[in-house]
């Protein structure tokens, strides 16, 4: 049994055998002890508490000893979606108006194991919960959305010891782990800690970012598939975001662009017209979880707005909101140089007009006799 399991509210008593703890003793947290491993004798970690902890004086004046052991580690997971609806409440689990404005989950983004794992079992409690009459929905999840994973290369010699990349010496084209003269394979496989092919975030960001690498995971393809980890993808976000940035401050002095202008957005027809199917586009694909076309879109606004000969501040605003959720840092600060009020993340989504995403032309393929 881990320390850091919930521990029961259960008493055992000399001669009465298991109560549970009165409702005036709890909550009932978790003592401090020194040592989290299982005693000699095999008893769970909280044994190490201590009599003070151990033994329990009830309201009637007997005396008893609390369990030990802890809850799994499925217990909290089971019912932590209902929790979060009101979680500061240190008087029951949630409000029962609360539960029933919010529940059910919209959207759960798990992993394919969860369906054979925490699903399986949270479901379970959701619904002994709904018999006993404390939630009002039978069923705790809407829809499920199973991510694909991040894939990186991995390093292994012959007998499945894996390597960093840094621990490799290059010959010959080739990858050699320290002491030895036989190459590595070389696997593009899940990073994984145990794999040692998992990129520090930190050093990442630090050096691109936390938009870039948000942005990169977001575009690097549909967010259902496996995908490689390739840093010239990032690189090519950072630059993305460094030509939006430049659109409104102009490199040269750090002031905001001369290209700039408080004429209205019509003015620019062409690039009002690709705004308002850029906010089409990235509200769509947002709500369908598509954010590698809605980053796309985004790119061929950020290219249009480069050729435009001015850029309408309102027009850009506009931009700004959407490129928000994606870009949260860059879009705040952008929002602030443009003149908007507040922040950008509290202001509404902007809306497009369907007429202005309509095309002028269309290609249309005529086939007579079997040619095209």
């Amino acid at each position: 049994q881990r320390y850091w399991g919930e521990p029961f509210p259960i008493v055992h008593l000399e001669d009465e055998g298991a109560l549970p703890l009165p409702e005036e003793l709890l909550p009932l947290e978790l003592p401090q002890v020194d040592e989290f491993r299982p005693t000699e004798d095999g008893r769970p970690p909280l044994a190490r508490a201590g009599e003070e902890w151990l033994g329990v004086e009830l309201p009637d004046g007997s005396f008893a000893y609390r369990e030990t052991n802890t809850m799994p580690q499925w217990a909290g997971s089971c019912w932590y979606y209902l929790r979060y609806l009101d979680a500061r409440n240190d008087q029951e689990p949630w409000r029962r108006d609360l539960e029933n404005y919010w529940m059910p989950v919209d959207l759960y983004v798990g992993g394919v194991e969860h369906a054979v794992l925490h699903l399986l079992y949270a479901r379970f409690w959701h619904k002994v919960l709904y018999d006993c009459g404390l939630v009002s929905t039978r069923e705790p999840f809407k829809r499920l959305f199973n991510q694909g994973m991040i894939l990186a290369p991995s390093f292994r010699d012959e007998r499945g010891k894996y390597f960093a990349r840094e621990e490799l010496k290059e010959r010959g084209g080739k990858l050699y782990p320290p002491d030895s003269d036989a190459p590595v394979i070389v696997q593009v496989e899940k990073m994984a800690k145990s794999k040692l092919n998992g990129v520090d975030p930190m050093e990442v960001i630090e050096r691109y970012g936390a938009d870039s690498v948000r942005l990169y995971e977001l575009f690097m393809g549909p967010l259902e598939q496996a995908k490689p980890w390739q840093m010239e993808g990032l690189e090519g976000i950072y630059r993305f975001l460094a030509r939006t940035w430049r659109l409104v401050v102009d490199p040269a002095n750090g002031e905001l662009s001369p290209r700039l202008t408080e004429a209205p957005g019509d003015s620019e027809p062409e690039l009002f017209r690709s705004l308002h199917r850029t906010l089409k586009k990235v509200a769509e694909d947002t709500e369908a979880l598509r954010f590698n076309t809605a980053i796309s879109q985004m790119m061929i606004f950020v290219n249009d707005a480069t050729a435009a000969a001015s850029l309408p501040r309102e027009t850009m605003k506009l931009f700004v909101q959407a490129l928000s959720p994606y870009a949260a840092h860059l879009a705040e600060e952008l929002w602030q140089l443009l003149g908007g009020e507040g922040l950008v993340c509290q202001t509404t989504w902007p809306e497009h007009d369907e007429a202005l995403c309509a095309e002028d032309t269309i290609t249309v393929v005529v086939q007579v006799n079997g040619k095209v």
